[in-house]
């Protein structure tokens, strides 16, 4: 029982270390902007497709990884250029209007372009083993998943901590408007912030695709919507939030699938919101809410 335990714990882990990447890249932009992406999902899509044409063309898989994320950053610094910049000072309601209808050309332009079946991707037989650590038989790929996760939030916290682009990221969250009369730059602020999200977007895209071991044009959706969920119950904008949001929706749906009786599996997904409602009825700003206090 408990080496049971142990693995189920050991996947939660690897799956909510994807959710918590793509609740990050939401928070990010979330916190500076206060747009809620929907058309991040998008951005995974294009990891995806490119990590498909690298792979098909023998491209060795780190440089087809790296590849993937760069796109992803691009496309995301290229979206906030065309779409949400002219819609810099709209509200709330106009930005999250407009994140879905880059999300839906996007879809688009990738069944009609590419094709709207899924594209088996063939990843390296390396991946498909299994490593023991003790009691526990774990897969490459979750192995993989949760220290790519790992060394993510290390970097991440790095580059907001101890660069000056990320002091200025994180001035923005707390007050933007004190940020300008410093005479920092909006534009490269919010740039950034997007292209972190893109990067964010695309390492879970690898770690997805490499689960999955295909990418079509819907691939990013349910994700994103779950790192949605993960980043209210986390605390919409906060960044360590995110985080705590992603691991913990990850572990609740595990766990469901792994403890729920047969007959109750098909509703897990119902179990899994019944949690979701828990934590917030409990804590109704959020696991760790924001300072900003922009939630509403």
């Amino acid at each position: 029982m408990m080496e049971f335990l142990l693995q189920q714990v050991l996947n939660a882990v690897s799956l909510g270390g994807i959710y918590a990447l793509l609740a990050l890249g939401l928070a990010v932009v979330f916190s500076i902007v206060a747009l809620i992406n929907f058309a991040h999902g998008e951005l995974m899509t294009v990891a995806g497709y490119v990590l498909f044409v690298c792979i098909l063309y023998a491209v060795p898989l780190p440089i087809a990884v790296v590849a993937a994320v760069v796109a992803a950053a691009a496309a995301a610094a290229a979206t906030e250029r065309l779409a949400f910049r002219p819609m810099r000072r709209a509200d709330p309601t106009s930005l999250m209007l407009t994140s879905f209808a880059v999300s839906a050309i996007l879809k688009v332009l990738f069944q009609n372009g590419i094709s709207a079946r899924p594209k088996p991707v063939p990843l390296p037989p390396e991946l498909s083993g299994t490593l023991t650590l003790g009691p526990v038989r774990l897969g490459t790929v979750p192995l993989a998943s949760i220290l790519v996760t790992c060394l993510s939030l290390v970097a991440l916290t790095f580059f907001l901590k101890r660069t000056v682009m990320g002091k200025a990221m994180r001035a923005a969250a707390e007050d933007f408007q004190v940020l300008r009369l410093m005479g920092i730059r909006a534009n490269r602020v919010i740039a950034t912030a997007f292209a972190l999200s893109g990067m964010l977007a695309g390492i879970s895209a690898a770690l997805w695709v490499a689960q999955r071991g295909s990418v079509d044009p819907l691939m990013g959706f349910v994700p994103v919507l779950k790192a949605f969920v993960a980043s209210v119950i986390g605390g919409l904008g906060s960044l360590s939030g995110a985080v705590a949001g992603g691991f913990a929706l990850g572990i609740a749906e595990v766990l469901f699938q792994a403890y729920l009786p047969d007959a109750a599996l098909p509703f897990r997904d119902a179990f899994v919101l019944g949690f979701v409602i828990l934590i917030l009825l409990w804590r109704p700003d959020g696991l760790i809410p924001a300072k900003t206090g922009r939630r509403s």
